[in-house]
């Protein structure tokens, strides 16, 4: 195995494990800030010895191993110094074990409990929502600060501060590694949600990389959204999440060609579409109906999903019922990227100069500058109004501004075949 080899299955044993990793350090250290460095160190430790040792067999097993020994050691020397840290070393010699077997058990929970309480800490009240929303994906979603940047739509400072001073709050707040208690769920899962759902997006359509999906990312946050489901099970916009994820889902082995370059809504093989998922999608869109109440913007998107589901080809798909599925989400959350997919609808519903003249009017929105998909749906719709040389232009700048190399492949492709039928 070559270094450039070593590496990229580093980087796949850290997407995998990071996560679980830091979970099981922040039970044992009860930091989250310091788990996750003790996470990284251990990060360091394969990069410096795997390259000469190679890949050993069960990565994620010595990534924790050694990890767990950090940690061993730095509550040792710290214990005297912290008082958190003399807890648990009073726990321990009370119980007289060593911490390795509730790490163990930690990090190779199939439920995720670990991971779950790590959510809700990250989630906590004493942070920002932006800060909340930041930390988790970067401790439980595996993301770079760069990928949530791109997510958020804001610069990478942002975030990198909003990150910083989340775990500092967490911190100096000592926040306790738990659930939070039944009572205090309902003020804390919007942004969990929010989270997840963010998590769920970059798996489904990655925003750099040389890969147009990230399976389990999307794996992470379903299994995340039906624990959350579990917890709050008469949330109406819990199962509307959880509806919307599944339906999304039920569409990723049509997403991707042979050779993994992507394939658009409108023409994926509706055969390789999941019926499990979207079973599953409309029971949990179904229950979010029952709870009683007006639709909430997931259940809303979920209802959008549903419409694509139930028609068995592209032609069947109800767009009058999305335009006002969209009229409704559109009043619920008004921002400039729902109008970005209205305008969508609307093109496929009214014809194209309808769509254009949404998109026309968010143009000058700052929340869309250096957005790709704004000009890939300008483009879209220029090109069906057979305004070539427009759409052309508008197909390369997205190209210019998407950080996925498949997503910059396919946009250039239709670049190229707007030039083609200008010269014919």
């Amino acid at each position: 195995m070559t270094l450039s080899d070593t590496h990229r299955a580093i980087d796949a044993v850290w997407r995998i494990e990071s996560a679980r990793l830091i979970a099981g350090l922040a039970r044992m250290v009860r930091d989250v800030g310091l788990a996750e460095d003790l996470a990284q160190d251990a990060l360091v430790a394969a990069l410096e010895q795997w390259p000469e040792s190679g890949v050993p067999d069960n990565p994620g097993a010595w990534l924790m191993a050694t990890a767990k020994h950090r940690a061993i050691d730095h509550l040792r020397r710290n214990k005297v110094r912290e008082r958190k840290h003399e807890e648990v070393g009073r726990d321990l010699e009370t119980r007289q074990e060593s911490p390795e077997p509730d790490l163990d058990a930690a990090i190779d929970d199939p439920v995720g409990d670990d991971l779950l309480r790590l959510m809700f800490i990250s989630c906590h009240p004493v942070l920002a929502t932006e800060a909340r929303i930041a930390l988790t994906l970067r401790l439980l979603g595996g993301l770079t600060t760069d990928e949530i940047a791109r997510g958020f739509l804001v610069p990478v400072a942002t975030i990198a501060q909003r990150i910083v001073r989340a775990k500092r709050t967490l911190a100096e707040a000592r926040v306790p590694f738990e659930v939070p208690r039944r009572s205090e769920l309902p003020g804390r899962v919007s942004s969990v949600l929010e989270v997840i759902y963010l998590i769920f997006n970059e798996g489904y359509a990655a925003t750099a990389g040389d890969e147009w999906m990230r399976p389990a990312l999307c794996e992470d946050a379903l299994r995340l959204g039906r624990i959350v489901a579990e917890l709050v099970p008469h949330d109406a916009e819990v199962h509307g999440l959880v509806g919307l994820m599944e339906i999304q889902a039920s569409r990723a082995r049509a997403r991707i060609g042979p050779a993994g370059e992507p394939i658009l809504l409108l023409e994926q093989d509706r055969g390789r579409w999941d019926q499990l998922l979207i079973r599953r999608g409309l029971a949990a869109l179904e229950r979010a109906a029952q709870l009683g109440g007006s639709l909430g913007p997931y259940a809303l998107q979920a209802a959008i999903a549903a419409c694509h589901a139930r028609a068995l080809a592209p032609e069947e798909t109800d767009w009058t019922r999305i335009t006002a599925l969209y009229d409704a989400l559109a009043q619920l959350t008004p921002s400039p990227v729902v109008e970005l997919n209205r305008a969508v609808a609307y093109g496929m519903a009214f014809g194209p100069a309808a769509g254009l003249e949404i998109v026309d009017s968010v143009t000058s929105e700052p929340q869309l500058a250096g957005y790709h998909l704004l000009p890939t749906v300008r483009g879209d719709l220029l090109e069906k109004l057979g305004r070539i040389d427009e759409a052309r232009t508008d197909f390369e700048r997205a190209a210019s501004l998407t950080r996925n190399a498949r997503e910059r492949a396919l946009l250039l492709e239709r670049a190229a075949a707007c030039a083609r039928r200008q010269h014919r």
